[in-house]
Parts: structure tokens; sequence; C-alpha cells
């Protein structure tokens, strides 16, 4: 086996395809890179067929930190359970590659997508399905290829559709659309928009479809060097399952008794008819014919209940539970569902029943991502749980499964478009979908529950989502689009596309497709009338909760932000932490406080407001004219210091203490006093100069004899200072420039009474 490399350029980027030298003893192995961005994938097909009555196909997603020049986080530094992205990036391949293998395969198959270098310019998952797609070919594995992966994006500036744009493309883009398939269909669909309409979903769907026939003619020229230098491709032989036409002509005699059993509205009344019937039929074998066609009888069953419900709709047009094609299944909707958490709603669709709980905190509780990708991480959060009672079963309960992270994904990219920006609601969001009871569509009913709550919260939506699930049944050479559809619909349907949006336009888009013959009429079908289906619901949403609540509930933090000079940052901080630990404890706030100055304060009732006000008050810098209630913290021969905000004191000349001259401060003001002041001066380092607005008389006898001249002397030596003369210890406060290290403090330097001009006292010293 010869190395293989094919290299070319597709709309303005550039792509290599290699095979033959990695991984040589795996099924089949390709090299794929776009730019610099590398990644192997490898297939292996177990040699035995599994006695299974499903295709046991695996696929996963390895991210490697050096990939970025990264060690992994965490105590073992090595890489360990996968992230979302790399869980939703092996959903994003085994989609397109699971229904283009044959009916009947039932050998294990394993793809492993391993990201070798992650350039931080181009991504790296939607190459990943032309790379399996080649592994697979050259490794001679059955099944309808070439297939591709694209996204597209689109200049919002000239309305220009891009291809794989780049990281920096992608974020001034709006529209994230991601298809893979075919040359001739599209087999998968995963989208997030900034409200588009659906004529321009179309348009950029028809280009991505182009944009796939055009990397599946680039496979085929590798091919087509591959069989040069190593010899034409051998398709490997595996044993399919196939129909036993005994088995499917028994089993098939009872098509009316399943036509009849499906016929019923509620779900678990409809299972359990319908399993009642598998049983009697396969009991109608021998014991020997069970064993003999251990894997046809149960084959056979599931075929006969597809058909049965399928040609239902197309030959009646009327569904198993009784509905029209377009009918929405009955709604229950409601709003404040929960007492005590910050926002929460319920909405129920037929037997699909959602709550969701908002959380809302600091903007430091952001999720930090550590993936290969160049995102930190996010600020609006939404997880999607599905237990095993909400379909009546038993189960483990753990960590979320590969479904949970793509539904949750889903409902998380349906809302970000319409989430405040962290100016306009600076809160990190959280928002928890708790599946009560799941008959299809959970997904849609975790957006729509997910509103509700966040409208509950208080958080100002842009607009309010909505969204439902589609499906498609071509049968007999017909074709009926049916409006949210439920899990039978959905399990043994042709289509499952998820859409959801506001009246303005398309938020999210999610679409599995096994009919090959999915033409645009057909789509521009789903889409139009899908749009209907979600403007019914949104109707019924709003009759809940008609908009979001003016501000959010008491028993949410409020969250306050200001902005202080970032040369104020040290003094709200304080030495070792110790102010702000201080507002902290003092509060009951949580302070956050960033690099660019910016703070922001979380606190319930009004303890963020307390909180704020402290801050104000260190970051303050007194003007002239105002006037403050302060209290007197130092008494000096020439005056008071008085504090006006923490750390900020000026200094009440002993002229301005009282009406009249006085012989000593402590005649008319003590320690610990308040006393009204207004700002007479701020000089160029800050002191501050202070008159007195309250000024009672002057004591009788006050400012004669020696106590004129004495006044000005005291203090200056000779050890006969009294004891209430001693100079208090020096205050210390963060940003205090009202004192210094000696003693001396600003003078008052504009008239006095009667336009007497005081001395400087302090400044003699």
């Amino acid at each position: 086996m010869a190395k293989v490399t094919h290299e070319f350029d597709l709309y303005g980027k550039h792509y290599v395809l290699e095979a033959g030298e990695l991984a040589k003893q795996a099924t089949g192995a390709c090299l794929v890179k776009c730019g610099d961005s590398t990644v192997l994938l490898t297939v292996v097909v177990s040699k035995e067929r599994r006695d299974y009555d499903f295709f046991p196909l695996t696929v996963d997603f390895i991210e490697k930190m050096y990939a970025v020049g990264r060690i992994p986080g965490g105590y073992l530094k090595r890489e360990a359970r996968p992230s979302e992205k790399a869980t939703l990036t092996a959903r994003m391949i085994d989609r397109p590659l699971r229904p283009s293998f044959p009916d009947g395969f039932r050998n294990e198959v394993q793809v492993v997508a391993t990201s070798l270098v992650a350039d931080q310019v181009h991504s790296v998952d939607t190459i990943c399905v032309m790379g399996a797609s080649a592994a697979l070919t050259v490794g001679g594995v059955p099944f309808e290829g070439p297939l591709a992966c694209v996204r597209i994006g689109r200049n919002p500036e000239t309305g220009e559709f891009l291809v794989n744009p780049t990281y920096e493309e992608r974020d001034a883009s709006d529209l994230d659309l991601e298809l893979a398939g075919s040359s001739t269909f599209i087999s998968m669909l995963e989208a997030g928009a900034k409200e588009i309409s659906e004529e321009d979903m179309l348009a950029a769907m028809a280009f991505g479809q182009e944009a796939i026939a055009a990397f599946c003619e680039e496979e085929k020229k590798f091919f087509a060097k591959w069989e040069e230098v190593n010899g034409p491709i051998a398709k490997r032989e595996y044993e399919l399952d196939q129909p036993i036409p005994e088995v499917h002509d028994r089993i098939w005699a009872h098509y009316d008794e399943m036509s009849a059993a499906l016929k019923d509205a509620d779900k678990l009344s409809r299972i359990g008819k319908v399993e009642a019937l598998k049983a009697a039929v396969t009991a109608e074998f021998t014991d020997e014919e069970r064993a003999q066609w251990s894997r046809a009888i149960p084959v056979e069953l599931k075929s006969l209940e597809k058909h049965a419900m399928r040609r239902m709709v197309v030959e009646t047009g009327e569904r198993v539970d009784g509905r029209t094609p377009t009918e929405v299944r009955p709604l229950y909707v409601k709003g404040d569902y929960l007492p005590l958490v910050h926002g929460s709603g319920l909405f129920q669709r037929g037997q699909t029943q959602v709550l969701s709980i908002c959380t809302l905190g600091m903007l430091n509780e952001w999720q930090r991502l550590d993936t290969i990708e160049p995102v930190d991480g996010k600020r609006y959060i939404h997880h999607y749980n599905f237990p095993p009672f909400c379909t009546g079963e038993t189960g483990r309960m753990g960590s979320p499964k590969r479904r949970e992270i793509g539904h949750g994904a889903l409902a998380e990219r349906a809302l970000l478009p319409v989430i405040p920006s962290e100016e306009e609601f600076p809160y990190t969001i959280r928002v928890v979908s708790e599946v009560m009871e799941s008959n299809g569509s959970s997904s849609m009913a975790s957006t729509c529950g997910s509103t509700l709550a966040l409208m509950d919260a208080g958080v100002p939506l842009k607009r309010p989502v909505s969204g439902v699930a589609m499906g498609l049944i071509q049968e007999e050479g017909k074709t009926v689009v049916l409006t949210d559809i439920q899990g039978l619909e959905d399990f043994l349907g042709d289509m499952d596309f998820k859409v959801t949006g506001t009246t303005k336009g398309i938020t999210a888009m999610q679409m599995d497709n096994k009919a090959t013959g999915l033409t645009p009429e057909i789509l521009r079908k789903a889409l139009m009338q899908a749009h209907e289906g979600r403007m019914f619901i949104l109707d019924a949403m709003l009759e809940a909760i008609p908009a979001p609540r003016e501000h959010t509930k008491e028993t949410a933090p409020q969250i306050i932000s200001l902005q202080i000079p970032t040369d104020k940052i040290r003094d709200v901080i304080g030495s070792g932490g110790k102010v702000i630990r201080g507002i902290q404890e003092d509060t009951g706030a949580t302070v956050d406080i960033q690099e660019d100055g910016s703070v922001f304060i979380a606190g319930v009732g009004g303890a963020g407001e307390a909180a704020a006000e402290r801050i104000r008050a260190i970051v303050k810098v007194p003007e002239v004219g105002e006037e403050y209630t302060g209290r007197v913290v130092g008494i000096q021969p020439f005056g008071a210091f008085v504090e006006l905000l923490p750390g900020k004191d000026g200094l009440l000349h002993i002229s301005r203490v009282a009406k009249g001259r006085v012989d000593k401060v402590e005649d008319v003001l003590n320690i610990g006093d308040e006393v009204k002041v207004k700002v007479l001066e701020v000089d160029e380092k800050g002191k501050i100069s202070l008159d007195r607005l309250d000024k009672p008389e002057a004591p009788a006898g006050s400012g004669k004899g020696e106590g004129e001249r004495g006044g000005e002397r005291r203090g200056r030596g000779n050890g006969d200072r009294r004891e209430g003369d001693r100079k208090p210890r020096a205050r210390r406060h963060p940003g205090d420039h009202g004192t210094s290290e000696g003693g001396s403090a600003n003078g008052g330097s504009t008239a006095g009474e009667g336009g007497r001009q005081p001395r400087r006292h302090h400044e003699a010293e």
C-alpha cells in the first residue's frame, strides 16, 4: 500500500486528502486537512456479524490538546471524557454515515476521528465527514458514498455565502449552517441563525448542496489517484440480514390488526396494544422456528408496524392519534411554576412535558471551556435532562448521554440570538430543561419552556422563541409533511426536522433525513408549514406570559454594574483584599472587579446597592460646592479633620469652626462629632478645604488674652501639651489625600470671617 495525496482548492480554502501512510492495520484510514488543521479518520469493521436487530455503528471524536499546543487542565493532565463540542462533532459525523450503509448490515463499525492539528483558523469538525467517507471507500466498505459536510456562513453586509468560513468569518456571519450528504441529497442539517427568513435559509441550503457535490467530486479524484497507485478498490463482502419470505408472509398477514392497534392517541396504551399483538404473532411460531428466525421475526414485526403507520398517513391523511398532518397537539403552558427559583416555565404539547428553570448569576460564573477551539467560554448555558422515568422506563442515572448533550445544544442555539448582551443584562444565565414525560419533540418543548423561564426571570429577550418538529412520510409515491411529530412518527418516519425562531425569523434548525427524494419543493413546504406551527405555539406561550418581567425576582441576585477609574481599583480592593472583603462581609453582596475598572455587584434585596454605595464612596472625589455631613476624625491646633467619605478627609480650619474667633477647636468640636460642611477648595494634590455650614456662636471668652496667641503656638514643643491637645493617631485610608505622614494637612486658602486671611499654622510646623 503506497501513500497517495490529493490537494485541491475550493471556495478559497486549501484541502488535502491523504492515505496509505498512517494506521495501515485499520480497515481504512485517511488524513484530511483544511489549512493546517489536520484530522486522522480511521474505520474498523468487525470480521464477525453481530446478532443485533440494528446497525452497530460507533463514532468517536478525540480532542487532543497537543493539537493547539496546550496541556490538558485537571489533575491527571491527559484527555479524559470528551467535551460537549467533541460529542457534538461525533454526532455530526454519525448522522450522515448511518443511513448510508445497506439495510441488514450487522457487522460492528467504529469510526474514530483524532484531531492532530487545530490551527485556530479553520475548524476541524466539518472536514471529518469527508475524511470518514474516504476512509470507508479506500477500505472497501460498502456504503452509499462519497459523502461530505460543509459549513455555510453569510456576510450580512453583502449577502454572499461562505463555504467553511474561518473562525473570524463565522464571528461576523449571521448564519452558521452545517449540511452533510451526498452529491444528490442532504441527510443531515444543523443550523444557528440570527433570525433569518425562510427564503434566505432555503437559498443557503441550495448553495450548500452544490458545495457538497463539489467536495464529492474531489473525493472521486482522490479515489482515482488511489487506484492508479494501489490498484482497483475491491468492495469487501459482508453478509447482510435478508428478509425471509415465509416469515414476511406470515407476519404481514396481521396487517389489519396492526393498523387497528396503532390507532390510539395515548402513547403507553398504543405501545401496550402493539406489543401485545407482536407477542401474539410471535407465539404463532414454534419453538424451533423462533430459534431459527430469532433475528428475522422481530425485524419483520418492526417493518410491519412501520409500514402500517406510514400507509395510514398517506392513504387516509390521518395520523395514529387522529390528527391531521398540519395539526399541533393540545398545549398547556404555565409560567412562574416554581416558588423561590429565579424563573420557571412548564410547557406541555400532547404527552411531551418539559419544566425549564432559569438561574441568574454573576458574570464571573460563566462556563470556561477546555477545547481545541478558540473559544474561552459562554455566559448563556442550557442543559437538557432526559431521565428514564419520562418514558415510563428504568435506567441508569448519571452523566448526560450524547442525545441529551445534542438536544441541550440545539435549545441553547435556538435562544442565543435573542439573549441580551452583557451591557444590557450583566448576568450569567443558566437554564435547565427537565423532561417530565416524552412522546417526541422534547428538544422543541425545551426551547419553548426555556423561553417561558427566561421571561419569568426578567431576562429582557429581544423576542420570544418557539419551536416545532416536522416529519416526512414518503410511501407508495406519495409525500406527506407532518407538523409536530410524536415519537412513533420520528422513529418510523423519513425525516426529523426541527425549526425554532421568532416572529422575525429562524434562530436554529436540525434535520436528520432518511429519504433520498428530499427535493427543494419539499423543504420549502416543510419550512413554511413549520412557520405556521411556530406561530401557533408562540401565541399560546404569550397568552401565559405576554412579555418578560420588568424586574428580576426578589430571590434573584440584583446585579449592579459600575465603572471606576483603573487607578482606584487598588483602593477598592485594599491591602491583601481587606477592603473588598469587608464590603462583602458587611453587606452580604458579591463583588467582581475587572482589570478595565468594570465592577459587578450581586446581592439579594438591598445588599447589592449597599455595596455599590460603599464602592462609589471609595472612588468618589469631592468637588467644590458639594455639601456633606461628616464625622470629626482628628483635631489639630489649626483645625479639625472631617471624614467626608470613606478614606476622604478634609480640613475644617479653626477660623471656620464657629462664628467668631475661638481659642481651641475643642471649644466647639470633639472627635466623633457630626458636622455639616461644604467643599471650598480641592488643590492639585487632592487636599480638601472645608467650611462649616451650621456654625455655632463662639463660646463666651474664647479668643481673648493668652488664648489669642496660645492657639498659634500650642504643640510646638516645650513638653507642655495638655492631654486634650495630644495629636491623635494618624488614620490610614486607601486613597487618603487629606493628611500626610507628618500630620500636616491642607490649609484653608480662602478669606476667613470678615475677609481676614487665616495664617497657615501647619505650614510652619
